[in-house]
């Protein structure tokens, strides 16, 4: 079962492709998303990365959290739920 990892103070520059690439390091990703805004087109600093496995999730929070990636160190967390706004 897959699992969704919350990733935080990404380089603003940062590519899907990059992200995915910093994180097949420690397993198999399915997918991996950089947050972009939608006026700028420019990274909003964090995204997502869905590891095909719990074993792989927990094996990429505890290696590559506080890891650097293109010079910042970035925050490796599970994802919580989306939450209603209403």
């Amino acid at each position: 079962m897959a699992k969704n990892l919350f990733i935080g103070k990404l380089p603003y520059d940062l590519t899907d492709d990059e992200l995915k690439e910093h994180f097949s390091q420690v397993g198999n990703v399915q997918s991996a998303k950089v947050i972009m805004d939608k006026f700028s087109g420019q990274g909003k600093g964090f995204g997502f990365v869905e590891m095909e496995t719990e074993e792989e999730a927990k094996k990429a929070i505890q290696e590559l959290n506080n890891s650097t990636l293109k010079g910042r160190t970035i925050v490796v967390n599970e994802a919580r739920p989306k939450e209603n706004k209403y």
